[in-house]
Formats: C-alpha cells, sequence, structure tokens
C-alpha cells in the first residue's frame, strides 16, 4: 500500500499534465472543444479508484501467491524472459476478464465507467471501477503459477502493464502500419469504446491485439465508419460515483420487479443489456438508436462557477496527494477517515457540475464532517503542520460560500436535474 501510494504522487501529477497537453494540442492544432466537465469527471473517477486502491477497500478470495504456494510445479529464476512470460500471462489473463466484463451483465457493472464517456481521450483512461470488491484476477494467473512464475514478478509487472494501456486513448495516432497486427493501437481501441453497431464489443486485448485475432473478437477501424464514443444507455451524469453503479441499480431494480424467480436469479448472468421480456415497454431505459444523431451530455456554467468546479477539482489532488505522502505515518482509520471526506468532496462537487440542488446538502456534510474531525479527535493531526487546521477550517468556509454562490446562480433558477434511477 505504502509503495503504491509513493508511485503514485507521481503519477498523478504526471498523467494529470499528459491530459491537459493533448487538450491543449488538439484546441491549438485542430480548435477542438475542451468539455472541461467530461474532463474532470474522468479524473475525478481515476481519484476514486486509486484512492480505494490505496485503501484496501476490496478483497482478494484467494491470492496468486496462494495458487504459486499450492500449484507451481517448478521454480524459475526471475531472468528477463520469465518477466516477458509474465507480462504475456498478464495480458492474456486481462483479455478475457475484459472480454467478460462486456459479456456479462453483473460483469459489465464493474466495466461501465470506463465507457462512459462520450469522448475518447486521455483522460477517459483514468475512468476506473471503485464497484469491484472481489478481485477475480488471480484465477485467470493459474496457468503462470503452474509453471512457477514467483509472485515477485507478477507484482513488478502488473503495474507496467496497467500503465501501458493509458497511451492508446487518444484520437490523434491514426493507424500505425505492421504495429497494427501485434500491439493495441490508438485505432484499435477507438473501435473498442465505439458504439457504432460495425464496433460493439471488439478488440478486447489491452496490450497485444492478437488474442482478438485468434478469439473471433477483431475488428479494423473503417474509414467509412467513424466511431462514436460513449455507452447505449448513456449515463448522464458527471459524478462518477452515481456511474459506478447505475447499471447495478438497473439491474436490482429489474431482479426485485420480475415476476419470475428464474429471471430474479438469471438476469445477473444474461448477456449484457439483458432484461426481463416486456421491460423494454414497462420500464423503459433511455438508450442510444442512432450514434450518428445524438446529443452529448452538457451542463453548461458561467466563468466564475467553471473556475470554483476547477478549484474544488485541483484542491481534491491536492489532498489526495496529501494523503498519499503521509500513509506510512497514519493509522488504518485515520486514512479511513480522511479518504472518505475526500469521497464526499468528489461526490459534492460532481454533483454539482449535474446542476443536482442535492449537492448543497453534500458540500455541508463535508464542511460539518471535516469540521467535527479535525476539532474533535487526533486522526489527522500528523496531515497537518503549524497553521494548516487554520487553513483547512478556511476552505472548508471558502467552499461553502462558493457554493452557495453556484447554488442561487446556476442551479436555483433551472431547478433540479436530480436523476431517478428507478426510471432508467
Amino acid at each position: 500500500m505504502e509503495s503504491y501510494a509513493q508511485i503514485l504522487l507521481i503519477a498523478a501529477p504526471v498523467f494529470l499534465i499528459l491530459v491537459l497537453s493533448e487538450k491543449l494540442y488538439g484546441y491549438l492544432r485542430f480548435r477542438h472543444a475542451f468539455r472541461s466537465m467530461d474532463t474532470i469527471s474522468s479524473l475525478s473517477s481515476g481519484y476514486t479508484n486509486v484512492l480505494k486502491d490505496v485503501l484496501g477497500l476490496s478483497i482478494t478470495i484467494l491470492s496468486y501467491e496462494w495458487f504459486y504456494n499450492k500449484v507451481a510445479l517448478f521454480e524459475i529464476k526471475s531472468t528477463f524472459w520469465v518477466y516477458t512470460a509474465a507480462f504475456i500471462a498478464l495480458d492474456f489473463a486481462g483479455y478475457w476478464i475484459h472480454r467478460l466484463s462486456h459479456s456479462i451483465n453483473f460483469f459489465w457493472n464493474r466495466h461501465v465507467i470506463h465507457h462512459s464517456s462520450e469522448e475518447f481521450d486521455l483522460a477517459c483512461a483514468l475512468r476506473q471501477s471503485i464497484s469491484v470488491f472481489v478481485n477475480i484476477f488471480s484465477f485467470f494467473l493459474i496457468p503462470a503459477a503452474i509453471l512457477g512464475v514467483k509472485p515477485e514478478v507478477i507484482a513488478v509487472v502488473a503495474p507496467l502493464h496497467l500503465f501501458a494501456q493509458f497511451w492508446y486513448h487518444t484520437i490523434y495516432i491514426k493507424k500505425m502500419g505492421f504495429l497494427e497486427k501485434i500491439i493495441v493501437t490508438p485505432s484499435h481501441h477507438r473501435v473498442h469504446h465505439a458504439i457504432n453497431p460495425e464496433y460493439l464489443d471488439k478488440n478486447h486485448g489491452q496490450i497485444f491485439i492478437f488474442w482478438d485475432k485468434l478469439f473471433g473478437t477483431y475488428q479494423e477501424e473503417l474509414e467509412e465508419v467513424p466511431p462514436v464514443f460513449g455507452v447505449t444507455r448513456p449515463m448522464r451524469t458527471w459524478n462518477p460515483m452515481k456511474i459506478n453503479f447505475k447499471h447495478l441499480a438497473l439491474l436490482i431494480h429489474d431482479a426485485w420487479r420480475a415476476p419470475d424467480w428464474k429471471d430474479k436469479f438469471t438476469i445477473w448472468f444474461k448477456p449484457t443489456g439483458w432484461r426481463p421480456e416486456g421491460f423494454e415497454e414497462k420500464y423503459p431505459v433511455v438508450k442510444i438508436e442512432d450514434p450518428y444523431h445524438f446529443e452529448k451530455y452538457d451542463t453548461p456554467f458561467g466563468l466564475p462557477s467553471r473556475i470554483f468546479i476547477w478549484a474544488q477539482f485541483l484542491t481534491t489532488l491536492g489532498f489526495l496527494i496529501w494523503l498519499f505522502a503521509h500513509v506510512g505515518q497514519l493509522s488504518l482509520i485515520s486514512m479511513l477517515s480522511f479518504g472518505g471526506f475526500i469521497f464526499i468532496t468528489i461526490y459534492a462537487y460532481t454533483d454539482m457540475m449535474d446542476k443536482n440542488k442535492s449537492f448543497l446538502l453534500f458540500e455541508g456534510i463535508k464542511a460539518v464532517y471535516g469540521t467535527c474531525f479535525l476539532m474533535g479527535t487526533e486522526y489527522w493531526k500528523p496531515l497537518f503542520y503549524e497553521n494548516g487546521e487554520t487553513f483547512f477550517i478556511a476552505y472548508l468556509g471558502f467552499s461553502i460560500l462558493c457554493s452557495l454562490y453556484v447554488y442561487l446562480k446556476e442551479i436555483t433558477p433551472q431547478g433540479s436535474s436530480d436523476l431517478d434511477y428507478a426510471s432508467l
């Protein structure tokens, strides 16, 4: 946990710089609009994902180390070729988990966040799930364990494999010649993120594209079919926590309402998007039928409000970096409580981005929660140096005042845009 936090201290600002550099390039070179709410939503999803990982909010039923100790037939020396083989094994496992995530209703909930952006850019690469609480990934690495690939090899290769999937989320790199036959390129992954009928559920490879060619899920990007990005059931929210559980909420509603007990059980394991007979008419869900003619989700704000939203986003990044820098000095309850404060902060400002009146309630909860923890306990003391508590309390007060301004200026005149999950 501590070593991962140290990596994130470097990775987080680097990713932010790369994301903003891509947006600047797109504007200066092609005059592409910078849809800042979408970018902030994507990066905020990345915040929640790394925060969940650092806090250890998931369970691994059977770890790779357990499999290695129980089933390894050999003990292989950790050479360059072993690391290479482990990387390929990891990618093979990643292909099948990725494919299952697109194929089965329940597993789609763990992956839908990654596809939820209606843009395709480096920022959307950071839309990663917080809805996975039980890790099954190790089951797909049993062949590597049998062959004797040591756990420390997997521990080194896994983050490299993950970070290597960042670069190809862009529209600015076209086809790459002979590399298209070997590795996943931006062209391949544009197909994967597209909602065009020709492209749906294709190109599940993470590093190597030959898995798709081998198992029949490959589709080339067609010049005459420009990819359109998003999900066919649009999310219509910037709040990453709502996006993470929106599909699950629909499954729960449908399972509860299904009159047939068989449907109540099998809905979880049916193909992605399956609903009981007659539910599309009785309980309709907004769906994009024509990918070439639909309105992207947008919530316009005036300049002062946009500045405040960016300030909240950047302040939250500061909180995250501060937490990661102090992981080794904090107790578990200190990390969990401060992590909870960050989750509330993200929920509040992304709910504000949706122009939901409820954001003000969460902003108030954040202020009360932060004040009580800081002033009433010793848990957060290691996080603050001299005068740090004063600045923190000042931030909470300033945040409340600015939130009231946004509420009165941007939201009250229009009314609430809160989403009704029962009508999804």
